[in-house]
């Protein structure tokens, strides 16, 4: 895969490989292959408006607190409280995938590492903000957001919240992540277990 070969020539040192689920697990196997580091799910949750579940207002990553996006809510004249019930659902929905993905294990240890968060591709860039907030506030090493593709403008405003992003390509066209995939069906999370090589109940694969 290229976007493992351009990680792999970065030298990055002791890494770690963080995945967002769903879609983003099945791009991250081939990077810590390549990389020879260990592969983890990081989950994030979409902070929807509440009339309108699709429209991103904001995010939010485990071990890190909500992310919003400040002018979409002074459009729509919201406040942060006003999505406070949102918040609520969605850290239920993220603790439940947790358990499904880890059962009781924790994250592993990325103090003083170079951490790839990894996703399938960056839209509006929401979810993998919280996520690179969220793991800089373990204090890795470098910190790296890596996608195959991404919006140009996305790419360019996460620039200030990752060490570097790595990207394969940031097309003017860009309109959805999936519109660049010959094949984009959602992933389950039976789908994320499989990609994890561990049984539907949490535990490792034999």
């Amino acid at each position: 895969m290229m976007l493992a070969e351009m990680l792999w020539d970065m030298g990055l040192a002791d890494p770690v490989v963080l995945a967002l689920p769903r879609g983003g697990v099945a791009v991250a196997g081939p990077v810590a292959e390549r990389l020879c580091a260990p592969l983890e799910v990081l989950v994030t949750r979409k902070i929807g408006h509440p009339a309108q579940p699709e429209l991103g207002l904001g995010a939010v990553a485990e071990g890190g607190e909500p992310v919003f996006d400040a002018g979409l809510l002074a459009r729509l004249r919201m406040s942060e409280e006003d999505l406070a019930p949102v918040v609520e659902r969605e850290r239920r929905e993220l603790a439940r995938r947790v358990a499904v993905y880890r059962g009781e294990r924790a994250l592993p240890a990325l103090t003083g590492r170079d951490v790839v968060v990894v996703d399938d591709g960056l839209a509006t860039g929401g979810t993998a903000r919280a996520a690179l907030r969220a793991v800089r506030r373990a204090r890795p090493r470098r910190l790296v957001l890596a996608a195959p593709v991404g919006s140009p403008r996305t790419v360019t405003a996460l620039r200030d919240e990752a060490d570097e992003v790595v990207m394969l390509a940031t097309p003017p066209g860009f309109h959805a992540v999936g519109q660049w995939y010959r094949h984009f069906e959602q992933l389950t999370d039976e789908d994320v277990l499989r990609l994890l090589g561990r049984r539907t109940d949490g535990g490792s694969a034999v």
